[in-house]
């Protein structure tokens, strides 16, 4: 779970803190070059004397003069109001397209180019019938094109060109949506399994099973559920993570007696009955931690999946967001299964999420 930050660092612009009587910069992970080799970077003793300081930092990006400086800012503008783990992504990002890009004229980037660079990332393999598949590289260079994309659109925004060089005019196929659909007697199979421990462990995964096959929640939103702020009398209020500081969206998932049967053997299933948190790890706290990742919640996953492989009728095994696609692929419509994940656009859910076949009636024999 982020840190929550210090009231008086709330006005304050992101990765700002005010600390030890003067306000400092906490500087993203390999931008340390841009602010003397420093990861906080003291920026002044008072508001104004910070804001001058900050000022000067940033003024020097006001013209970029290759998409290496463009990089630069968008790391130090856009990023850091991203996702933790969709930071860790970009700046991944940004270190490839830099080795290709970073000393290219703006101006210089054409479609054809990127088509270039997805080709120049991917390597293709023969598969045992014959065929030929891309490899992990091709879905990397997916992202670090999209990552370039937006920087150009940040690029227009701000003044350093007039039109995005290759927005709408690139076609790149992407990964093929993933179909596993989990059947309710998989779930029931995972359900029956014995816990060797009466509290936590498999019984903590079994009740997660029961609460997200109900909503559809995300596993980075149901490991921050605390009972006392999210789970009240009209029921569970979320403000999904990963769009807190963009949409703000909040949904409110209301009671019926299956889900308060499920919140309720979540919190009786808690190793540490007093823990803050729904979902808690033996010593109450939760389990994402300040960079985002839940590496302990993982781990219990992945043990919990290997029994279900080695207990059951189960054979292929299956991830937590093939359970959330389960929740979209049995909701009556298509708008109800948006507003179970909270997805701003239906056709992210259709596409992705619903993973039932068609249901279709046959034609009637003429005549």
């Amino acid at each position: 779970m982020p840190r929550k930050r210090n009231k008086e660092n709330m006005p304050l612009p992101v990765r700002w803190q005010f600390t030890h009587g003067a306000y400092y910069y906490r500087v993203p992970p390999g931008l340390e070059r841009l602010w003397d080799n420093k990861k906080r970077f003291r920026l002044g003793k008072t508001l104004p004397e910070a804001y001058r300081e900050w000022a000067n930092r940033i003024g020097s990006l006001d013209s970029a003069r290759n998409v290496g400086e463009l990089l630069n800012r968008y790391a130090l503008e856009v990023i850091p109001t991203k996702a933790n783990t969709t930071q860790t992504l970009n700046l991944q990002a940004l270190k490839k397209l830099r080795v290709t890009f970073g000393s290219w004229p703006l101006s210089a980037v054409e479609p054809h180019h990127i088509y270039t660079y997805a080709d120049a990332r991917t390597k293709t393999v023969k598969t045992a019938d014959g065929g030929v598949k891309r490899e992990k590289a091709y879905t990397a260079a997916l992202h670090e094109i999209e990552v370039l994309s937006h920087a150009y659109t940040k690029a227009v925004e701000w003044g350093y060109i007039k039109r995005h060089p290759f927005a709408h005019e690139v076609r790149l196929k992407s990964k093929q949506p993933r179909d596993r659909y989990v059947e309710d007697w998989e779930i029931a199979e995972c359900l029956a399994i014995e816990p060797k421990r009466k509290l936590g462990g498999v019984r903590a995964v079994q009740a997660y099973i029961r609460v997200k096959v109900l909503t559809g929640l995300s596993r980075g939103d149901l490991l921050r559920l605390e009972p006392d702020e999210h789970i009240l009398d009209d029921g569970i209020h979320v403000q999904r993570h990963k769009t807190k500081n963009s949409t703000g969206k909040r949904t409110l998932y209301l009671w019926n007696d299956d889900l308060r049967a499920a919140v309720a053997e979540a919190q009786a299933a808690r190793p540490v009955a007093t823990s803050r948190w729904l979902f808690c790890t033996r010593k109450g706290e939760c389990y994402v931690k300040d960079h985002g990742r839940a590496g302990g919640w993982e781990s219990l996953w992945g043990d919990f999946m290997a029994r279900v492989m080695a207990e059951t009728k189960v054979t292929i095994p299956f991830s937590e967001h093939d359970i959330r696609a389960k929740a979209a692929s049995d909701a009556e419509s298509l708008e109800q299964a948006r507003a179970l994940l909270s997805h701003a656009d239906s056709r992210t859910t259709q596409r992705i999420y619903r993973r039932k076949a068609e249901r279709v009636n046959p034609l009637k024999k003429p005549g």
